[in-house]
């Protein structure tokens, strides 16, 4: 699946397929962009030829004929060279892009801290104190300067040395999170729960993963299950027009997990390869919400013992440590298998998926650094441990 390959090397991002028409309906035409445009030939200005003049009088003296004026060869500026369209930027690009507030605040402070100096106590505690503002979290942070100690202390290093140790460590942290959601096509309708609190992204993250199941070939239907915002139901049914996927839907303020149970039912009717669940955005502290979830799970669990199949949390990458909070209590109530990190590219706060990682070790499926279909993407350890340190 192109969507969650793995690879060890990033290659350029492929221009975005155009979605599959559902039901008959017609594809979005996709025609070869404009050619290059040619220079044209440059005419040359030829200066005019000279009337013949009179013969000289007698009585006059003898004008002095000046030089003749050099021909002018052109009057026009050189024409430029043909503009060639710009090659669309690699997603390690994107992602070096997207990290770059946080790699900037990194890069910025290791560079003061150890310019030309020798990796002592002092320095050891100044880089402690920048990995910890930078959401890495204490234990992280901590962990991290141990390694630097027992392999570089009392050694002279320049700053590209430490960022380079760093990002060593952050792969040997993150590492173990870093897998694929995989489908399992012998359970249909494969069924992603998705959840998390508001303005986290959870309708945006489901209509990308949309849309790049339907490139794969696969029959998608999405359920509009956070029923409390006619926003975020209007919102999924844009999305699910653009991939061409059927939206179930309910009146404002029905019941989720009635909801979810019908979108259940006619997607194993239909055949439905993969079934989306959106859902409210439950705030954390709020226990009746997490309660009407869990119904959710109970209702899905009477159809298929094993629905849902996975369970997405989406997190905000801006909200930094209050991600954990958030992690640890929809863990307990629903479940949770996999992470999806949000706006990365909002943020100096990108160290927060380190500190996630080592202290839950949920699967991170996938990270998102923009707002188009593929600038959601697979979690590759060693792409985002480079990217974060400025590599």
């Amino acid at each position: 699946m192109r969507f969650w390959r793995r690879g060890n090397t990033p290659e350029p991002a492929p221009a975005t397929p155009q979605p599959t028409a559902r039901d008959g309906a017609p594809a979005t035409p996709s025609g070869p962009g404009p050619e290059p445009v040619s220079a044209g030939s440059i005419a040359e200005v030829i200066a005019p030829e000279r009337a013949p003049e009179p013969p000289p009088s007698e009585h006059s003296p003898p004008e002095l004929s000046p030089d003749p004026a050099p021909a002018i060869e052109s009057m026009a500026a050189p024409a430029p060279p043909p503009t060639e369209p710009a090659e669309p930027r690699g997603w390690l690009g994107r992602l070096r892009a997207g990290l770059q507030k946080s790699s900037a605040r990194l890069t910025e402070g290791i560079n003061t801290i150890f310019n030309r100096r020798r990796l002592d106590d002092a320095a050891l505690d100044e880089l402690e104190d920048l990995l910890i503002s930078s959401d890495m979290g204490i234990g992280v942070s901590g962990e991290v300067v141990e390694a630097l100690r027992r392999t570089r202390f009392n050694q002279e290093v320049a700053p590209e040395e430490v960022r380079q140790a760093l990002a060593e460590e952050v792969i040997r942290l993150v590492e173990p999170v870093m897998k694929p959601l995989r489908i399992d096509m012998s359970k249909k309708p494969f069924t992603i729960l998705v959840v998390g609190v508001n303005g986290s992204g959870k309708t945006t993250t489901i209509g990308k993963l949309a849309r790049q199941y339907r490139d794969q070939g696969r029959r998608v239907m999405l359920a509009a299950g956070d029923t409390f915002r006619a926003a975020a139901i209007e919102q999924l049914q844009i999305w699910g027009a653009r991939a061409g996927c059927e939206v179930v839907t309910r009146p404002m303020g029905a019941d989720a997990a009635g909801l979810a149970f019908d979108a259940f039912m006619r997607a194993r009717a239909e055949g439905i390869d993969i079934l989306l669940i959106d859902t409210a955005g439950r705030l954390h502290n709020k226990a009746d919400l997490m309660g009407e979830l869990q119904k959710i799970v109970r209702v899905l669990k009477k159809v298929d013992a094993d629905a849902p199949h996975s369970v997405l949390l989406v997190l905000d990458a801006t909200v930094g440590q209050n991600a954990h909070a958030q992690a640890e209590v929809f863990r307990e109530m629903v479940g949770v298998t996999g992470i999806v990190m949000t706006k990365l590219d909002g943020t100096a706060r990108g160290g927060v998926l380190v500190s996630l990682a080592e202290k839950y070790g949920i699967p991170i499926h996938a990270i998102g650094i923009g707002e188009g279909a593929d600038d959601l993407r697979p979690f590759e350890a060693r792409a985002y441990a480079r990217s974060l340190v400025g590599l």
